[in-house]
């Protein structure tokens, strides 16, 4: 019985596990069913979005060529109406003429024939009259008429051969594509932005530049965001937690003509924007506070972030932008660009303990000392990144143990590593900066 007893728990765990794994084969099933449905849709609706566009661009093409054409006639009939007017001018003046010496003619036979046959007395007086008015209008003078050959002849002269470049610039208009050659492949969380990667998909492809377009999806316009030749982008100002919509486009080597959009995909950031803290009176900042730049004030000091929001695992990036004129501020040793741990109002640089700073002649700073490994200075549109990570967790790291970081500074193509260790374990960091003279302006993401 004990036995029966077991076989028969077995076959009903065998027979529980088999429901299981029925009900998740049909949970796997509908899911492909429904990525079935999905990609059906897509096929469907990009079919009818397509033949919807070549039917609006080749509407408006034979529109526009009815237009084209329609002038080009009127033109030429212009052209028509012109020579006909101009040719035919001469020769109504010349029929006046003749119509006018055919009066006159008219005219002397009749005086002539009155003379004639008039009375005797009066005959020799009337002849002589009429052969001084003969003599006076000079009977063998006759106005020229133009042959045939000397005035116009109007024709139109049509090319077929115009017939046959359109045809075949029309066969080659246009191209059908069953997927864009570009798509995006990435969308990596940044502080107020998101790093936008994308890739070609097509190998027969050969891309001369990429066009980045996005808006919020509560939007119903595309902007364009980036243009060029980069494979990735880090688009700004992005607000947290909502979703945005991207695509992206190519063109091709030689070509002027834009690539098909990809399909569009959502991105989005749950990092807060970083900003820099306001009210220090030697910095102004922007609107969206993530641009400081140094003004003429004496005042000295550390500009801080309004808050500890450089994690490690991120990347931190300081942008020196133009401030209205082509050259940045005048260098100080004392300078820094950098994270810490704290804010500490009482100092005024970055080369102090718990920071590690980069001044603007390249010199790199950890906990106040300066290292021996040194970056390219610091010039109008100098990037600085900083990334960390934590590679070592003293055993009380929760209660002040010990905390090793390793940090990672580049600039202009080259980088300095070290681990930077302290005395507790730090969940977020201060970025900051200071300038001892004006014109220094930082973009901070």
């Amino acid at each position: 019985p004990m036995e029966a007893e077991a076989e028969a728990r077995l076959l009903l765990q065998e027979a529980r596990e088999s429901i299981e794994a029925a009900r998740n084969y049909r949970r796997e099933l509908e899911q492909r069913l429904r990525g079935l449905h999905q990609a059906r849709k897509q096929i469907r609706e990009s079919a009818t979005l397509t033949r919807d566009v070549l039917e609006q661009h080749f509407n408006d093409l034979k529109g526009t060529l009815k237009k084209l054409l329609d002038e080009r006639l009127m033109s030429l009939l212009q052209e028509v109406d012109a020579i006909e007017q101009e040719s035919i001018k001469p020769l109504d003046e010349c029929q006046k003429l003749i119509e006018h010496g055919v009066s006159t003619a008219d005219e002397l036979l009749r005086e002539g024939e009155s003379a004639v046959h008039g009375d005797v007395g009066q005959q020799n007086e009337k002849l002589c009259s009429f052969t001084k008015k003969a003599l006076h209008i000079q009977l063998d003078s006759l106005p020229e008429v133009p042959s045939l050959v000397d005035v116009p002849c109007l024709s139109a002269q049509l090319d077929d051969c115009l017939l046959t470049i359109l045809r075949n610039q029309i066969f080659r208009h246009g191209t059908v594509a069953s997927r864009p050659p570009v798509q995006l492949e990435e969308f990596v969380e940044k502080p107020g932005g998101i790093l936008v990667r994308w890739c070609k998909v097509d190998d027969d492809f050969i891309p001369q530049d990429y066009r980045l377009q996005y808006r919020k999806s509560t939007a119903s316009h595309f902007e364009d965001v980036y243009v060029g030749s980069e494979t990735e982008f880090i688009v700004l100002h992005i607000d947290p937690n909502v979703d945005y919509q991207f695509r992206v486009c190519a063109r091709g080597d030689g070509r002027q003509e834009w690539s098909p959009w990809s399909i569009p995909q959502i991105g989005c950031t749950t990092l807060v924007p970083h900003e820099w803290t306001p009210g220090l009176e030697g910095y102004s900042l922007s609107s969206r506070r993530n641009i400081a730049l140094r003004n003429d004030s004496q005042s000295c000091g550390v500009l801080y972030s309004k808050a500890p929001t450089y994690f490690c695992g991120q990347t931190l990036t300081f942008r020196q932008v133009l401030s209205g004129i082509e050259t940045v501020g005048q260098p100080d040793r004392r300078d820094s660009l950098g994270v810490c741990v704290e804010q500490q109002n009482d100092y005024d640089s970055l080369q102090r303990d718990k920071a590690v700073c980069i001044s603007t002649n390249g010199a790199v700073f950890v906990n106040g000392k300066e290292m021996t490994n040194q970056l390219p200075a610091v010039t109008s549109g100098s990037t600085v990144t900083f990334d960390m990570e934590v590679v070592h967790l003293g055993p009380s790291s929760n209660e002040g143990g010990n905390c090793k970081l390793r940090v990672t500074i580049s600039s202009n193509n080259r980088e300095v590593v070290f681990d930077w260790v302290l005395d507790q374990c730090c969940v977020s960091l201060y970025f900051g900066c200071s300038f001892s003279y004006p014109g220094w302006k930082v973009l901070v993401f």
